[in-house]
Formats: structure tokens, C-alpha cells, sequence
């Protein structure tokens, strides 16, 4: 069996100031803002929620299969994929787009200014889940379950609508995507998922939107999932809360995607029929893997390394 993870594909580009923004902007000149940084630090990372969910999953033994647009510089992202064995069946090239890319810099008190350029990602309508499962069905890799997550707002709408219509359970990860739906149109995504995953923030602006409390959400869904960073995350299942807790990480280097592999644990157990207690606790585990390394897709665990922390952090064996 195999996910299906609709999502962006993005380059990060990282760039480390080594002042302070707030000795450069002059508050009563912003009307003519006009200024320069210099960054002799920089760093270009493969991220993109779809590529680090799916770079997650692979981690774990799964079968992913990405689905999104990228532009025609997109080589490396492919030659990324390959390395780890990470299909590209439907990963679409568009003519003459930009792959997304985020540029961000960073000043030494870990304020950031990003400037985000979406490029093919716009494009992500394009893509076909119905047709996707259906060339899988009688393979080897059936695709059992999907994710619909950020990704171009067309896009987002027309996925959870096909896998739906295809029967396949999914989760809806609206993210950092959120603000680009009003309430009927969250509402109707809702509807059509398995499950909901945001954080917390995320799920205020949901409650909002909706006019619905987390409990009415859950009502509509096997689960809603809402992390809450340092505090662990809450399951909402079947009229429980669940309480998640978090793992303590060896550092605290960089939360960069560490949501995606969070969301990686939930495709994990769902995938493998876990209890919900189980595969909240998955996800923590790999958030605290994550967040210990640069990027979000340049963290290394084996399997029997995984299983043997879960044992460790949490008393009982995985599965």
C-alpha cells in the first residue's frame, strides 16, 4: 500500500544576517524603506511540505508517492528524490515556472524576513488524484490513503473533492494555506476528509472561520489532530482528547519541517491501523528527530533506531 501526498515542492534558501534588523530600519523612514543586508552565511535546502512528508515517510519503511508542480529548474529536487528512492510518478513539470522557492534571512536574534515566490506551485490544480489512484490500483503500491497540504489554493480545493470521489481517506493539513479559504469553503474540505491536521494557532483561525468549536470539528472527522509545539498535541477522536506528549530532542536546532514529519507519524499509523494514543506519540518522536538537524530533509534514522526511542520515550513497544 502506498500515500499519495499532495502538497508544494519548494527550494529554501537560508541567509544568515549577523546584526540586527531593528539597528537597520529606521521606524520613522518605513514610508521609504530602502535597505541592504549583508549575508556572508547561506544555505539552500530541499523543503516544500510534500517533499519533507514524503522524505518522512521513506524514513519509516513507507510508499509515498508525491504529487505537485515544479518549475523547470527542479533537476536537483529529482536527483534529491531518487537518492532516497522517493517515486516522482506525479510530480509535474510546468514550462517556464520557477520551482516555489522561500528566501529567508535571518537576523542573530532569529528574527526573519522571508519573501515567498509560489511559482509552478499555482499550477497544482493540474493534477489529477482520481487518475493517480487509479494508475496504481492494480499494482503492487495500491494507494490507500492520501494528504491533502499546502499547496496552491485551486489545487487544494480540486484534491480533497477527487479524493473523495475516489473513496480514499485523507487528511486535510490546510497549514500556512489556511488564510487563502473562507469559512463555507473550510467547511466543505472538512467534510470531505478523514481526518484534520493543524496547530494550534492554525486551529484558532479554523474555529474562526468555520464558527464551529474543535469539538464540533472533531464531530465531523475520525480525528482532528492539533499540535502545539513544545507542549505535545492533542488527539480528538470519537469524543475523547487525547494528550500527546512531547519528546525531549538532543538539540533544538532548527523547527523547520518538523510539523511535515509529524504529519509523516500520522500517515504512518493510520496506514498500520495504530491506536490513536500510538501514532501521536509517533509523531512527536519524529518531530524530535527533525528538529535536532538542519532542514527539513536532512535528518538520518533508521527504522530499529525509531522503534528502539519509541520503546524508550514512551514504555511499550510501537507495534
Amino acid at each position: 500500500m502506498a500515500s499519495l501526498i499532495c502538497g508544494s515542492i519548494a527550494f529554501d534558501t537560508i541567509l544568515s544576517f549577523e546584526g540586527r534588523f531593528q539597528e537597520q530600519i529606521l521606524p520613522d523612514q518605513i514610508h521609504i524603506l530602502n535597505v541592504a543586508f549583508l549575508v556572508p552565511s547561506m544555505r539552500r535546502e530541499f523543503g516544500g511540505c510534500a517533499g519533507n512528508i514524503a522524505y518522512n515517510q521513506r524514513l519509516l519503511g513507507g510508499n509515498p508517492f508525491i504529487m505537485a508542480t515544479v518549475g523547470t529548474d527542479a533537476g536537483p529536487y529529482f536527483d534529491k528524490l531518487a537518492k532516497h528512492n522517493i517515486a516522482t510518478d506525479f510530480i509535474r513539470e510546468i514550462p517556464e515556472a520557477f520551482t516555489a522557492q522561500a528566501i529567508i534571512t535571518t537576523d542573530r536574534d532569529n528574527n526573519q524576513i522571508t519573501a515567498f515566490h509560489p511559482g509552478a506551485m499555482m499550477q497544482s490544480h493540474l493534477n489529477d488524484v482520481t487518475a493517480a489512484i487509479a494508475a496504481k490500483a492494480n499494482t503492487s503500491t495500491p494507494i490507500t490513503l492520501g494528504i491533502v497540504a499546502p499547496d496552491g489554493r485551486d489545487g487544494m480545493l480540486v484534491h480533497t473533492q477527487q479524493f473523495a470521489q475516489a473513496k480514499v481517506p485523507f487528511i486535510f493539513d490546510p497549514g500556512q494555506g489556511l488564510p487563502l479559504f473562507d469559512g463555507k469553503e473550510l467547511l466543505e474540505m472538512i467534510d470531505l476528509a478523514s481526518y484534520v491536521a493543524v496547530n494550534d494557532y492554525e486551529g484558532e483561525m479554523l474555529c474562526q472561520k468555520t464558527g464551529l468549536s474543535l469539538h464540533q470539528i472533531s464531530d465531523m472527522v475520525e480525528a482532528l489532530i492539533v499540535t502545539k509545539g513544545a507542549e505535545g498535541s492533542v488527539i480528538y477522536n470519537k469524543g475523547q482528547m487525547i494528550d500527546i506528549p512531547v519528546v525531549k530532542a538532543t538539540q533544538l536546532l532548527d523547527p523547520t519541517g518538523c510539523g511535515d514529519s509529524f504529519r509523516a507519524g500520522l500517515l504512518f499509523g493510520i496506514e498500520n491501523q495504530l491506536d490513536w494514543a500510538t501514532i501521536g506519540r509517533l509523531g512527536s518522536l519524529l518531530g524530535s528527530v527533525k528538529i535536532a538537524s538542519q532542514g527539513g530533509q536532512n535528518h538520518v534514522i533508521q527504522m530499529d533506531t525509531i522503534r528502539a526511542a519509541f520503546k524508550e520515550n514512551f514504555g511499550y513497544e510501537m507495534m
